[in-house]
């Protein structure tokens, strides 16, 4: 029968010198109803090699296995059972309701551990690590730090660094002769102190104290100072088993205040962490009675006029993640309570108020209540800053 659409295709007229005909387009065109359309059509796919046998007319076998086929069950097939070492004869025929042990019943005495000895109040032990709910800083032992004090130093510095007094106060004791050197009341305010002399205060021998710093996570309700008169609870009461020398608060922390508080006898160091012209940064952790509105967080920014002046701070923002009445802000200024002053100047009430960050230390590792050893290199930042 003939293709009437196949007309004007001719079989042979496409060749690789690019002038033969092109197959014209045709959407209703099917391959596969064209290829299989009756056993006696002239189409016939080409064949290579050993296919050459198979026969892919409409009346055959497309697959019809011939002498050449792999696959073709004979002698010569790699998968004949007969060869592999596999017997079929022996095979077991399928049984669906098998189980492997039917017909098993375990004993009534059976115990899986039997031939295993272990007592019967046995327990797994539980290896419990130790816990000590009492802080114990990690460098409690003294610490033999780098000296810069020459080999001479004034009286009044040496009476100071012997935590004494202020070198201001000493001046005024040498003056008034409570000061003696190598047994002489020394009244000379520029006399240096050499390491052989012995000075005294009172009839009391003094010495160059090994320098201590300590660094007190301060917790609220104590009071920075020495000694109070009305028996409150003070910083030195959490230091008092720290050091045998006399070590003093490095600037105050009012009562409700809490974090970072040094003390220390270098009376050099203490007078250049605590003088304005210095600069040391702190950083405080202030929460507020309610959130504090951008206006007032502007006017904090730009600085402010209080009764003794403009003050002005560092950086002040908002801490992550927490609600608008939590402030972080970096000031350098040492007055009295002048971050508290700063909210109220402004109508906010001060909750609670945490120096967590001064002249660099920080309060890691250093729980509320405790105190630490300053490291070697901590010390040496500190006298290097400027």
């Amino acid at each position: 029968m003939e293709n009437k659409k196949f007309n004007n295709y001719k079989k042979n007229s496409y060749s690789s010198n690019g002038n033969s005909e092109k197959k014209p387009y045709n959407s209703s065109y099917n391959s596969g109803n064209n290829r299989n359309n009756n056993g006696n059509s002239s189409f016939k796919k080409k064949t290579y090699g050993q296919n050459e046998g198979r026969n892919y007319s409409n009346n055959s076998n497309r697959y019809e296995n011939n002498s050449d086929n792999r696959y073709e069950n004979n002698g010569g097939n790699r998968y004949n059972n007969s060869n592999n070492g596999y017997n079929s004869e022996n095979r077991k025929s399928y049984n669906p309701n098998f189980k492997k042990n039917e017909g098993y019943n375990k004993p009534n005495n059976y115990n899986r551990n039997e031939g295993y000895n272990r007592n019967d109040n046995y327990k797994k032990p539980f290896n419990k690590k130790p816990y000590n709910n009492i802080y114990k800083p990690q460098n409690n032992a003294p610490i033999d730090y780098l000296t810069t004090t020459p080999a001479e130093v004034r009286l009044n510095k040496y009476i100071a660094d012997a935590g004494i007094c202020s070198r201001r106060n000493a001046d005024m004791y040498i003056s008034a002769g409570n000061v003696t050197v190598n047994g002489e009341v020394m009244t000379t305010l520029g006399y240096r102190v050499k390491p052989t002399d012995e000075v005294r205060f009172d009839g009391k021998l003094l010495s160059s104290e090994k320098k201590e710093y300590i660094l007190l996570n301060k917790p609220k309700g104590f009071i920075t100072t020495t000694n109070d008169e009305k028996g409150r609870k003070t910083v030195m009461d959490l230091v008092a088993n720290a050091t045998n020398v006399r070590i003093l608060p490095v600037g105050r922390l009012d009562r409700a205040t809490t974090g970072l508080l040094l003390l220390t006898n270098d009376g050099e160091l203490t007078k250049k962490l605590t003088h304005p012209t210095h600069g040391v940064r702190k950083i405080y952790h202030v929460i507020l009675d309610r959130k504090l509105d951008y206006k007032d967080f502007m006017k904090v920014q730009d600085g402010l006029e209080l009764e003794d002046g403009l003050i002005e701070v560092d950086e002040i923002s908002y801490v992550n993640d927490k609600p608008k009445n939590e402030i972080g802000i970096k000031i350098h200024s040492g007055r009295n309570r002048i971050v508290r002053r700063i909210f109220e100047h402004l109508g906010y009430q001060v909750e609670k108020l945490d120096r967590v960050v001064f002249a660099g230390l920080t309060k890691k590792d250093l729980p509320r209540g405790h105190w630490r050893r300053l490291t070697q290199q901590e010390v040496i930042n500190l006298r290097n800053m400027k």
